[in-house]
């Protein structure tokens, strides 16, 4: 092989090579520019709460059968189970379902006997030994008839429960009212949008994202809930007048503009 054509050789695969190394450039050059390009769009957020009145429609308490005694657990769980079964069988008589009666504690404590103070210095107080039993059952209920909670309120009292406590209302599918807060977040988020875009001098563009936050708020009452101790109820008492006022919901909406 001449001299002429190992020159040409050499000529060829050099323009070979720096094609090769421009490709590469090139390529990393828009690899680069890729990368760079903004991962999401300039945006803005805005925050905005709405709310809604609803009216509860079911009626939630507790009552509870507390049977104190002696050593004989035996025969107190007896007794308590008799006088809890006893006011069941009453709220079920009244028209509650057995899906809105739960028990949700049965509880046995022992009593000892108590020494507050030694009885002198040089003698102890004795050990301490069980003098009884304590046994509790508790039952919480729902009542979606109004006319008859204070009926019921009553009625367990006098078959056999000794405790009735933590009366409340609640909307049992608060869906619809959610919904309302919710549409006037949006409206009200919306016009912020607006407003800020105004101000800030730039025009809103697509929303982007949206999330929700939904905040019901305490039952407001007509009457006290009641509550009654220990004991039990002998004489006839009047039922007491229970309304169950109005429940707020609150919805918080957050909503992200494109700034244009």
């Amino acid at each position: 092989m001449n001299s002429e054509k190992m020159r040409g050789y050499l000529y060829v695969a050099v323009i070979l090579a720096v094609l090769a190394v421009g490709y590469a450039a090139l390529s990393a050059v828009g690899t680069y520019g890729s990368s760079v390009q903004p991962s999401s769009y300039r945006s803005f957020y805005v925050t905005a709460q709405g709310k809604a009145i609803g009216v509860p429609d079911v009626a939630e308490f507790n009552f509870s059968v507390v049977t104190q005694g002696g050593k004989d657990l035996g025969s107190l769980q007896a007794q308590n189970t008799t006088d809890m079964n006893k006011a069941i069988a009453f709220v079920k008589s009244e028209g509650v379902s057995s899906t809105d009666i739960q028990t949700s504690g049965y509880n046995i404590s022992p009593r000892y006997t108590s020494c507050a103070y030694p009885l002198s210095s040089v003698t102890p107080c004795p050990a301490q030994e069980i003098v009884g039993y304590t046994v509790t059952q508790n039952v919480a209920i729902k009542v979606r008839d109004f006319a008859k909670i204070g009926d019921i309120l009553s009625g367990v009292v006098k078959n056999g429960a000794n405790n009735v406590s933590s009366l409340n209302f609640t909307i049992d599918d608060p869906t619809g009212v959610e919904a309302q807060a919710r549409a006037q977040a949006i409206v009200k988020a919306q016009a912020q949008a607006q407003a800020i875009a105004q101000e800030a001098g730039f025009s809103v563009g697509r929303l982007l994202s949206i999330s929700t936050n939904s905040a019901p708020q305490p039952v407001y009452y007509a009457a006290k809930s009641a509550t009654l101790g220990m004991g039990g109820v002998d004489v006839a008492a009047p039922s007491p007048t229970i309304e169950p006022g109005s429940q707020e919901v609150q919805e918080s909406v957050t909503l992200q503009y494109e700034i244009r």
